[in-house]
């Protein structure tokens, strides 16, 4: 009795909860307005510079000439979707020093088009010869220098060059040229206009070397490419090679006294496992490089190229670092203050002189500023008790046999040494996150502490060769 009363009380609940609710009908309509386009159709600016506009990502691109000033242009002329707005209207004088948005809004959708100003340039991006010598480009000074082996003739070789988009350039590219004499290169795009002069040099035997994976100079990675260029622009007789290039035989090293490898790898690693699958041409050439160790060579490795260090048998216990990460180029962080890493004890070191420092803060060396763009790649020891095999800073040196040099905030030991012993060379490792070389996106000419990057490059070279 008791159950059917209960499965008549929830009968007549119901009933009643479908008489107090009215059910969905044609008139309850939302107040939303979603079906407007919102499209940007056209933009001017200065009454002379129509904008390219791509809706697929939503940008807007404005070419204007090599030298104009962009800090206070009007909109001259705006056309949107037919019942839509622009968050800009003609007559407006914006700053296009920088990338603009403009909000086209039709009812209650929206979209946001970045509107970019590109200068003319005309710039050489390759320049290859005999397409076999990539020439090392120097944009600033507009130089041009190709190392060819002694035995090239060098009277008689063709360029093969690239430009940026739609640029000319004379001599053409693909014509014979005799470059017993420095030869220059023009290239023009509206008006825009450069001349680059180009200088050819035999030599069979560098006395420092930039290594890498990839074939040429060109192919590397930019945080690599800008560490390689900046060596071959400001280190006498340098070159740039390959880990084939060494396992094959195929460059003089009897006179190199130096090389660096600087390791880039988008999102970073932190095991020796991803270290081999990363760089697998480095270790098909261990066996020439420990060669080449062994018997006096010296070695910058920086970033994750710290990990050679243990294949190549500087390490007493095999151990790379224990504390790695790392972030993409592209998608890097952009710094909200000055990033740095710590020198205590060590400040008289070879490393660290001639380097721009804060007044009163000469145990911190700072490497860029507010504004960069890092990946923020380490490869560092972290030292303590809780894990990673190194309660304290003396037994990583007793266990592991290197020499501690900078240090991280938390006391992780992110710049150190394998001092030279017998007839081996000696090994310089920075792993900061601070050693940072390329900027996706950010021009970092005018950062006052970047410069500390080349000069602490320059610095390890010169106290690894005796300079």
């Amino acid at each position: 009795m008791k159950s059917i009363l209960n499965k008549l009380n929830l009968l007549v609940l119901g009933i009643v909860l479908l008489l107090a609710f009215p059910g969905c009908s044609d008139d309850n309509t939302s107040d939303l307005k979603l079906d407007g386009d919102t499209w940007l159709t056209a933009l001017e600016l200065n009454d002379a510079y129509t904008g390219v506009i791509d809706r697929t990502n939503k940008t807007v691109t404005i070419a204007v000439p090599e030298v104009y000033d962009t800090d206070a242009m009007k909109v001259t002329g705006i056309e949107v979707s037919e019942g839509a707005e622009a968050s800009v209207k003609a007559g407006d004088v914006l700053n296009f020093s920088f990338p603009q948005v403009i909000k086209v809004t039709n009812g209650n959708v929206f979209l946001d088009y970045t509107v970019n100003i590109k200068h003319d340039e005309a710039r050489i991006l390759s320049f290859k010869l005999n397409d076999a010598y990539a020439g090392v480009i120097d944009q600033t000074k507009r130089t041009i220098t190709v190392r060819v082996p002694s035995s090239v003739n060098i009277k008689n070789m063709v360029p093969i060059i690239t430009t940026s988009a739609g640029a000319t350039v004379m001599p053409a590219s693909g014509q014979a040229i005799d470059f017993s004499n420095p030869v220059e290169f023009t290239v023009s795009y509206n008006t825009a206009s450069a001349v680059y002069t180009v200088t050819v040099i035999p030599t069979d035997a560098p006395s420092a070397v930039y290594v890498g994976l990839a074939a040429t100079l060109n192919e590397l990675n930019p945080e690599e490419k800008e560490a390689a260029t900046w060596m071959l622009n400001n280190i006498a007789n340098s070159q740039y090679i390959s880990f084939e290039d060494v396992q094959a035989g195929r460059v003089d090293l009897s006179e190199c006294e130096i090389m660096w490898w600087h390791l880039h790898i988008d999102g970073g690693i932190d095991n020796m496992d991803k270290f081999e699958k990363a760089a697998p041409a480095a270790i098909n050439a261990l066996v020439k490089m420990k060669d080449l160790y062994n018997n006096g060579m010296n070695l910058l490795l920086t970033r994750y190229a710290t990990y050679y260090a243990a294949k190549l048998g500087a390490t007493l216990d095999g151990n790379n670092p224990n504390n790695c990460w790392g972030q993409s180029e592209e998608s890097g962080e952009i710094v909200g203050g000055a990033w740095n890493f710590f020198i205590q004890g060590h400040e008289s070191h070879a490393l660290y002189q001639n380097l721009v420092m804060n007044s009163g803060e000469t145990d911190k060396v700072y490497t860029f500023d507010t504004g960069y763009r890092t990946t923020n790649s380490t490869a560092q020891w972290h030292i303590g008790s809780d894990w990673g095999g190194y309660a304290t800073n003396e037994v990583w040196r007793t266990n592991h046999g290197g020499v501690d040099l900078g240090y991280g905030g938390d006391g992780a030991i992110v710049a150190w040494e394998y001092l030279s012993e017998g007839s081996r060379g000696g090994i310089v490792c920075i792993g900061s996150g601070c050693y940072d070389w390329y900027a996706y996106g950010i021009d970092a000419s005018a950062d006052k502490y970047h410069g500390n990057v080349a000069k602490l490059t320059e610095n390890a070279i010169d106290y690894l060769t005796g300079k």
